[in-house]
């Protein structure tokens, strides 16, 4: 097996849960190799696999990914059959638009409604600037979804709806009340298998944050 995935806590790295989609997506023939974060030893686990001392990171023989974007364009490349981005230039170009705004933006809504798959935390982190970011979200997936005619964000599933999978985890634990097309998007992200596998894995996870 030539591809490794090494991922932060299942239940609290988003970062991690959009590369992990995107390969099981592609059918990519991957090990994955969870790194339970807030533990006296995981910087020093991480740094031996990643240079940035984060993850995800994708081990590819000798080819070291960092950065859940760029792994999930790595394996883009790696499976060009697999769909990951549409295949439409325009279309293409405004699914990399909203991914890379997930990636880059919305640091309220990750700062006050921070990914917890076990727990719930429904009422919880709404300040007026997670709002504002929820808000931009439910604009995001409503205008792409009109567009699209789903069930995913553009059609079949994409990096973007990698990239946006961790803010449908977020609404879940946190209880927020989304429009029935929103909801029905955040639902199709929830029953993929990938996804549940994931919630499964979490659930025996040990608890390591406060």
């Amino acid at each position: 097996m030539a591809l490794t995935l090494y991922v932060g806590s299942k239940r609290l790295s988003s970062w991690s849960l959009r590369p992990y989609l995107a390969l099981a997506h592609a059918g990519a023939d991957f090990e994955t190799k969870v790194i339970l974060l807030d533990q006296p030893d995981t910087k020093a686990k991480i740094l031996a696999v990643s240079p940035a001392g984060k993850v995800p990171v994708l081990l590819d023989r000798d080819v070291v990914i960092f950065d859940s974007l760029a792994i999930c364009e790595y394996v883009a490349e790696l499976h060009p059959t697999a769909g990951l981005w549409p295949d439409d230039r325009a279309t293409r170009g405004r699914a990399r638009a909203i991914a890379a705004e997930m990636h880059s933006s919305f640091q309220a809504l990750r700062q006050n409604m921070p990914m917890e798959l076990v727990e719930d935390r429904t009422g919880q982190g709404r300040t007026a600037e997670a709002l504002a970011d929820i808000a931009r979200i439910a604009d995001v997936w409503e205008t792409s979804l009109a567009a699209s005619g789903g069930p995913f964000l553009f059609g079949p599933f994409t990096i973007a709806d990698a990239m946006y999978a961790p803010v449908v985890t977020r609404f879940k634990t946190y209880g927020v009340e989304l429009s029935a097309v929103n909801q029905r998007y955040a639902d199709a992200i929830l029953a993929l298998p990938a996804m549940k596998r994931w919630y499964a894995d979490a659930q025996l996870e040990p608890k390591t944050r406060s």
